[in-house]
């Protein structure tokens, strides 16, 4: 699995979320994660067709979509979330 963080570093919920992966990805060390800056990658909008961030796409190990969230999640929250999806 591998998380894309689709974001921006004026972006208060995408520092906060950026700053809430960063602990989880030192217990997690396995984790494979991206952070892909809109200002910088304007691309990405209508690629992945992202209408708000931040953004989290989730893809299983074949590059597909498997999971998008958006907004604030609480850490225990986005743990969980993680394990869930970990293995597919």
């Amino acid at each position: 699995m591998k998380i894309l963080k689709i974001g921006a570093d004026w972006c208060p919920e995408c520092i906060i979320m950026r700053l809430r992966f960063t602990e989880i990805e030192k217990d997690m060390p396995d984790l494979q994660t991206e952070f892909i800056d809109i200002d910088k990658n304007p691309e990405i909008k209508k690629a992945r067709n992202i209408e708000d961030i931040p953004t989290f796409i989730f893809l299983d190990k074949n590059g597909q979509e498997i999971l998008r969230l958006q907004k604030l999640i609480e850490k225990e929250d986005l743990i969980k979330i993680i394990k869930e999806n970990y293995d597919k």
